[in-house]
C-alpha cells in the first residue's frame, strides 16, 4: 500500500523541480511569497499520521504538510532540506532569469511588497520650497510688528491750523535736532554736544516724492522767516503771531508743530508726515551700520563740533559723523555749506543702509534697524510703508536719479537768510503739481 497521498508517491517526486511542473529542469527564477516551514513532531507524538488527535489518518509517517503563510519559511518535514522557498527562489515561475539571480530590495517586481522606494526628489524639492516660504513669511511678519512697535509717534499734525491744501505727491519734513536726552555728560563731552537745556533744530529738510523724480531740500536754521498764529501743543489755545525771527526758533518756541506751521506758512507747501532724529540716534545709526564712507572734498577743522577731517575718503564713526554735519564755524558760508555737507552726508548713509553686506546681514541689519526706529520721532500716521517710501528716495536722491538743493537765497538780513520769493513760488509749484523741478538752489 503506498501512505503517499496521491501525487507525492516516490515516483512522483522523482527529479522535478516545483510541484505541477512537466519539465525535469528548472525554470527561471522568481520572488514569490515565501512559506512558513512548521515545527517538525517529535517522533511518536501529535503530528499527521502519528497517531495524534488532530492529524488527519493519512498513515505512519506521512510527513508533516508545508503550510503557505506570506514572508516566512516551508518546511517539507525533511530537515535542512531546502526547497528554494526560504531564500524565496523557486522555480517553475514564468519570471526569472534562469541562473538562480535574486532580485534586490529596489526591483518592483509585482509579487514584492516590501522593497524599498527610491527617493522622491520632487516631493522633497517641493516641500523643502514651501518649508523655505514659510519661514520667510513668519520672519517678514514677526519683523513688521517689531519695528512698527519701536516707532516714536508722538507728533500729532492734526492740531497744526490754517493748512494749504495737499499737493500731488508726499512731503516729508526731515529734522535733525541738538536733543540730549538721555545723554549722559559723557556722553555729552564725547559727541561736543554741549549741555543746553530745551532743544533747537540743527537741520531741517523737505524731501519731495513724486512721479518725476525725488528732490530733497534743505532750510537753513538761519533763514528768515514769520513765525505765525498758532495752536499751543499743550494748552491748545490760539497763540501768536510772533512775527519776525530764525526759523529754528519757531522749535524752539513749541516744537514740531509749530515748526510744520512756519514751514507751511511761509512756503505754501503741505507737509505729509514728519521725521526727526537727535544727536544720540544719529550717532547710534551710523555705528550700528559699521561707519559710513565718504570723500571729502576739502579738510576743515572746528573746536566746537570736534571735527578735524583731511581731505580724501575716509569712513566716519558716529562721533566724526555728528562732527562732519553740526560744523559750521570752519566756513565762510557758514550755515549754507553745512545743510550740503548734510545732504552729501545723508546720501552716503542711505547708501550704506541699503547694500547687500548690510541688508542680508541680521547681525548687521537688525541692529542698524534697532537704531534708527529707537531714534526716531514721527508723525501719528507715520507708517512703516512711509518710512521706507522715504528711505528709498532719499537713496534714489543719493544715487542721481533725484535731485538735491538747498532753499534759493536772495541775500541776508541782520545775518538772517532771506529767501528768494520769486523762485520758492516756482519750486513750490512744481512740487505740488508733481512736475520736474527746474529752480536751481544755493
Amino acid at each position: 500500500m503506498n501512505d503517499w497521498p496521491e501525487g507525492w508517491s516516490d515516483d512522483n517526486r522523482g527529479n522535478r523541480y516545483g510541484r505541477g511542473s512537466a519539465n525535469a529542469q528548472p525554470e527561471g527564477a522568481r520572488v514569490m511569497r515565501q512559506v512558513r516551514r512548521g515545527p517538525a513532531a517529535p517522533p511518536g507524538q501529535g503530528g499527521y499520521g502519528n497517531g495524534g488527535p488532530s492529524g488527519p489518518p493519512y498513515g505512519a509517517g506521512v510527513p508533516q504538510q508545508p503550510s503557505y503563510v506570506d514572508g516566512q519559511g516551508y518546511d517539507d518535514g525533511y530537515g535542512d532540506y531546502d526547497s528554494g522557498y526560504n531564500t524565496g527562489q523557486v522555480y517553475g515561475g514564468g519570471g526569472g532569469r534562469g541562473d538562480g539571480f535574486v532580485p534586490n530590495d529596489n526591483d518592483a517586481d509585482p509579487d514584492v511588497g516590501r522593497y524599498r522606494p527610491r527617493p522622491n526628489w520632487r516631493r522633497r524639492i517641493k516641500w523643502t520650497v514651501i518649508t523655505l516660504a514659510t519661514v520667510l513669511v513668519v520672519t517678514s511678519v514677526a519683523t513688521y510688528f517689531w519695528a512698527d512697535s519701536k516707532l516714536h509717534r508722538d507728533v500729532d499734525l492734526s492740531k497744526v491750523i490754517d493748512r494749504p491744501e495737499a499737493g500731488e505727491g508726499t512731503n516729508y519734513l526731515i529734522v535733525g535736532s541738538d536733543s540730549r536726552k538721555g545723554m549722559s555728560a559723557e556722553d555729552k563731552k564725547k559727541l561736543h554736544t554741549g549741555s543746553a537745556e530745551g532743544q533747537r533744530t540743527d537741520s531741517m529738510m523737505i524731501l519731495h516724492v513724486g512721479d518725476n523724480g525725488d528732490t530733497l531740500i534743505s532750510l537753513p536754521r538761519d533763514s528768515n522767516v514769520t513765525i505765525p498764529k498758532f495752536q499751543g501743543s499743550e494748552s491748545g489755545k490760539i497763540k501768536g503771531p510772533l512775527g519776525t525771527n530764525k526759523l529754528n526758533a519757531a522749535y524752539a518756541f513749541d516744537g514740531p508743530t509749530l515748526l510744520v506751521r512756519t514751514i507751511e506758512y511761509n512756503t505754501g507747501l503741505h507737509i505729509d508726515h514728519y521725521v526727526e532724529i537727535g544727536f544720540a540716534g544719529f550717532a547710534n545709526i551710523v555705528d550700528a551700520v559699521g561707519g559710513v564712507e565718504i570723500d571729502i572734498d576739502k579738510g576743515f577743522k572746528d573746536k566746537y563740533s570736534g571735527a578735524d577731517f583731511k581731505a580724501g575718503k575716509q569712513t566716519l564713526n558716529g562721533e566724526e559723523a555728528l562732527a562732519f554735519v553740526r560744523t559750521r564755524h570752519a566756513f565762510a558760508a557758514s550755515d549754507l555749506q553745512r545743510t550740503k555737507n548734510q545732504q552729501k552726508f545723508l546720501a552716503a548713509l542711505a547708501h550704506q543702509v541699503a547694500t547687500p553686506s548690510t541688508v542680508l546681514n541680521p547681525f548687521k541689519f537688525y541692529p542698524t534697524m534697532g537704531a534708527g526706529l529707537d531714534s526716531l520721532t514721527v508723525d501719528k500716521d507715520m507708517s512703516l510703508w512711509d518710512l521706507a517710501s522715504m528711505f528709498w528716495a532719499m537713496k534714489s536722491v543719493s544715487g542721481g536719479e533725484g535731485k538735491s538743493m538747498n532753499m534759493p537765497i536772495s541775500g541776508s538780513t541782520g545775518g538772517n537768510l532771506v529767501w528768494d520769493k520769486a523762485k520758492v513760488k516756482t519750486l513750490v509749484d512744481e512740487l505740488k503739481n508733481d512736475q520736474p523741478v527746474t529752480v536751481g538752489g544755493n
